[in-house]
């Protein structure tokens, strides 16, 4: 998750929080029939939250409905949206190369992906691999997927992704480390007829 989106995060829950706080405590207040001030919104346990004349008041002009139907429609969308968010890693834009030289050079996350999958899918008994990266750019993640051949053993798929792809992958970036999640699925095939 990208730290925008925590703070994002964060900034919501806390307003929220805050809000349901504020509303919570001056119901609260109303209900035990604290002293409160002469502007507060209730003022003893037997006052409503919403009078009938509150209620009804717009329920009459044309505008109203559509008005409450799109603006609920809106909420829904946005909290749909943040809840798919949520759940989408962020796909690493550019990855921080050491140069040799001091100097650091910026290579595209999506070129290095493109080669990780050419490098994966060519490997024996790969019929398809598909490569995302996530993290920082200084500490970038993998996930990879492989489709594996019907023919082909996982343990040794692993074992020269891990060597090859991802090992050439470390040496031309000068990355220590570039820590994988790899998922293997076997491709669909028909069974064979024993004559």
């Amino acid at each position: 998750m990208s730290v925008v989106l925590r703070r994002v995060n964060r900034i919501v829950l806390a307003l929220a929080g805050l809000v349901l706080v504020v509303l919570g405590g001056a119901v609260l207040a109303a209900a035990l029939d604290l002293s409160v001030p002469s502007w507060w919104p209730w003022s003893g346990p037997d006052d409503v939250l919403l009078t009938r004349s509150q209620r009804q008041h717009w329920r009459g002009e044309s505008w109203w409905w559509p008005t409450v139907i799109a603006v609920l429609g809106l909420v829904v969308l946005l909290a749909l949206w943040w809840l798919v968010v949520q759940f989408r890693r962020a796909r690493l834009r550019e990855v921080l190369v050491d140069s040799g030289d001091g100097e650091e050079a910026v290579l595209r996350g999506r070129a290095l992906e493109d080669v990780l999958e050419a490098d994966a899918t060519a490997q024996e008994g790969v019929a398809r691999a598909k490569v995302m990266l996530t993290g920082r750019r200084t500490a970038p993640r993998g996930r990879v997927a492989l489709l594996l051949e019907p023919y082909a053993a996982p343990a040794e798929a692993l074992t020269t992704l891990a060597s090859d792809a991802l090992g050439h992958a470390r040496t031309s970036t000068g990355l220590a480390a570039l820590p994988t999640e790899a998922r293997l699925r076997a491709a669909k095939h028909r069974a064979r007829r024993v004559t």
